[in-house]
Order: C-alpha cells, then sequence, then structure tokens
C-alpha cells in the first residue's frame, strides 16, 4: 500500500454521536490515527444507536472503523488531565459537546495551547462558539431547519420531511474535516502554530443552500418546496412509469433537451425556440412535464431507461439500499467496504472517499471495543501502569 497522506498525525477524540466522530472518520480513513476517549460504562451512545448485532451498533462498526478506544470519565479531574496529557502529544482534538463544557472540564482552547502550541482543535456544536444561540442545544434536525434545508423539502402544502438522514451532523463533520487539513497545511507547509475551527451544523447546511440567498437578497424571491422538482431549472424531475415506479430524469441541458424530446417523439417541443433555452422552458414547465409523464407513464423502467441511455440524457432509478448492494458499478468502483466487526460478523459500509490515485486511503482495522485501548495508549502517553490501576479501581478510566 502507498503511503497514506495523514500517517503519522495523531487526533484525539472526544466528541460523540455523529458530528465529530464523522470528521475524525474521515481523517482515519487517510492514515490518521484517531484516538476515541469514551465514558466509561457504556461509551459513546452510538454503540446503541438503531439496530444491533450482540449489543452493539453495525452503524457503530462503520463510524468508528480505524479508530482506537480508550475510557476515561472526563468529569473527573483525574480524568480530565489524562485527556490534558493525550492532548500534549496530538495534532488534533476533535470535541462536538455543548460551548462551555470543555471549558468546565479545563479543557479550554486557552489551557490547550499553552500545553501544546501546535495542537489544532475543531470545535463542532449546532450554533457555533458564539452568537445568542451558542449554549441552546443544537441536533441535525434543528440545524437543518435553521439553515433552510428543512423549509425546501416536501411536497407544497404539506408539512417539511427530513431526508432520513442527520444531514446537519455529517455535513458539519465534513466541512470540520476539510478545516482540520487547513489548519494542518497552515502548520506544516507555512510555519504556522495551532488554531481553533468552529464549525457549526447549521452554518454547514446553509453553506449548501446554493442560490437560496442571493435571489431573495436581489428579488425577494422565497423559495418555496416543489416536491420532486428543482425550481427553476427544468425539465428535472420525477417521473411515474408503468407500474407506479418513478424514474428521474435530468434533460435541463439545452442540447440534452433537444435530444430528450426527440427521443420521446415530440419533435415539436425540440424545434420550439421558446424552450431553446433554461428560462424559456422554466416559463412552460408544466406543459413540458405534462408531455414527459404521458411518455413515461405507458412504459416500465426499464424501457425508459434504456431509451434515456440511447439517446444520452441522464436518468436514473430511485435507489433503495439493496438496489445499493447489488449495484455493478459500486462494484467495480470498490465504493463499499466489508470489514470483520470484533464479534465476528461481516458488516457491510461506504468504502473511502475521495478516491486519490498516488495515495488512496484505507480502513485500516475494525472499530473498536470499548476501552479495548485504554491501557496501551495511556501507558504509551507516559502514564504509570501502577497509577493505571489506581485509576481503574476509582472509576475514571476502563
Amino acid at each position: 500500500m502507498s503511503h497514506q497522506i495523514l500517517a503519522g498525525i495523531r487526533v484525539l477524540e472526544l466528541g460523540q454521536l455523529i458530528a465529530g466522530p464523522f470528521a475524525a472518520k474521515t481523517l482515519a480513513d487517510f492514515g490518521a490515527r484517531v484516538i476515541k476517549v469514551e465514558p466509561p460504562g457504556q461509551g459513546d451512545p452510538l454503540r446503541k444507536w438503531r439496530m444491533l448485532h450482540e449489543g452493539t451498533s453495525v452503524w457503530w462498526e462503520a463510524q468508528s472503523r480505524s479508530k482506537e478506544s480508550v475510557c476515561i470519565d472526563m468529569r473527573q479531574p483525574e480524568g480530565q488531565e489524562l485527556v490534558r496529557t493525550l492532548a500534549a502529544q496530538a495534532d488534533v482534538l476533535i470535541e462536538n459537546f455543548r460551548p462551555g463544557t470543555m471549558e468546565k472540564w479545563g479543557l479550554s482552547w486557552e489551557t490547550l495551547h499553552e500545553l501544546n502550541p501546535r495542537l489544532i482543535m475543531l470545535r463542532v456544536s449546532g450554533y457555533g462558539q458564539t452568537g445568542p444561540k451558542r449554549l441552546e442545544p443544537g441536533f441535525a434536525a434543528i440545524a437543518e431547519a435553521m439553515g433552510g434545508l428543512r423549509y425546501l423539502n416536501g411536497e407544497p402544502g404539506r408539512a417539511p420531511v427530513r431526508a432520513g438522514l442527520s444531514l446537519g451532523d455529517t455535513i458539519a463533520g465534513l466541512h470540520g474535516a476539510i478545516g482540520v487539513l487547513l489548519a494542518l497545511y497552515q502548520r506544516d507547509a507555512r510555519g504556522g502554530q495551532g488554531q481553533v475551527i468552529d464549525t457549526s451544523l447549521y452554518e454547514s447546511i446553509f453553506n449548501l443552500t446554493e442560490s437560496l440567498l442571493p435571489e431573495y437578497s436581489v428579488f425577494g424571491a422565497v423559495r418555496e418546496p416543489a416536491g420532486a422538482s428543482l425550481p427553476g431549472i427544468a425539465p428535472s424531475s420525477a417521473y411515474q412509469c408503468a407500474g407506479g415506479v418513478y424514474v428521474l430524469i435530468a434533460g435541463n441541458g439545452d442540447g440534452i433537451f433537444q435530444r430528450f424530446m426527440r427521443r420521446i417523439g415530440r419533435d415539436d417541443l425540440a424545434d420550439n425556440p421558446d424552450l431553446a433555452h433554461n428560462d424559456g422552458r422554466v416559463a412552460q414547465v408544466q406543459m413540458i412535464d405534462n408531455a414527459i409523464g404521458e411518455w413515461t407513464s405507458s412504459r416500465d423502467i426499464e424501457s425508459v431507461l434504456a431509451a434515456m441511455k440511447e439517446a444520452d440524457v441522464p436518468s436514473g432509478r430511485i435507489y433503495n439500499v439493496r438496489d445499493i448492494a447489488e449495484d455493478p458499478h459500486y462494484k467495480a468502483r470498490n465504493a463499499i467496504s466489508r470489514v470483520r466487526s470484533a464479534s465476528g460478523i461481516d458488516v457491510d459500509m461506504p468504502g473511502v472517499v475521495p478516491l486519490l490515485s498516488e495515495n488512496p486511503g484505507a480502513i485500516q482495522h475494525r472499530a473498536p471495543q470499548l476501552g479495548e485501548h485504554t491501557a496501551s495508549v495511556l501507558e504509551e502517553a507516559g502514564v504509570d501502569p501502577s497509577h493505571l490501576e489506581i485509576l481503574g479501581k476509582k472509576g475514571v478510566i476502563s
């Protein structure tokens, strides 16, 4: 295997559940050594989320791959001292507690920076470390609403829906990982020191909202929910095929639209100068969508997809997870990785992305059992084994 880009970078993960741990997982995929600190007893609550196998979530196996588990009670002063010891030797510290928690534990940025000037601290929270909402609890669903996404999700006139995934958390985790990489570059390539990265869930969602705010600022336009359609870009929607199955077709490029219309027998629309460009098509989108729907409704989805492929029009079925697991394109690109868990079962999970030609990422090892690396990591950090035995009896570590 070629040298992984982040090999030699040590990450101390203090976060729980999704956002912070997702950032750490992303760094681990490219070679960083991630030491995950969990509370003794139950550990990270994610271990018990959704479907469990022999008491452990299979989601945990994906989220915590390539990490080491150290159990420390950070509520106790002796546990806080252990964290400071680990932070003194780390390149990156990741936390996603409510603002003020780290300060309460004696683990403020000022304290840690004085201890280790090269330390980079990623702080992920619902609303950020500043501002009037900073101390409020913020989960992904609330952040998606505040960031503008939830308002757009759903059918007009009906209750907004969620995506079915915790997008606010994972997207914040990705933004956090990008911030860490930028800070590492500044530190190591440009002679800088450590710094704080302040990532909020709602701003990470807001960053993805494309033309939403520019259109409001210029036109006073408030984009409304549009169901399966993409407002302002036409045609692009889900169309019902025979048997009630839906197909997605994006025929919104000028040349693509002409090929699309000719393939469905609507040369009149292909040749209509009023529909030659997107703005003209948007003005008549309902008529265009009706024409497409009439054509797809009398054909099964396989026939529709074959016709679109022949005409070189972007299209696709709506995948469920079974479709993903069985799809040959996923397999051809090794987009699904299989890892054997500590309990002995094989767990399929998303592979490492993005794909780098010279320094590809890799899953280094399975997700850890609770406290599996407590002794080895702390001894390596210089803590005397006899002291560890005392701390274990006190419940500070396990």
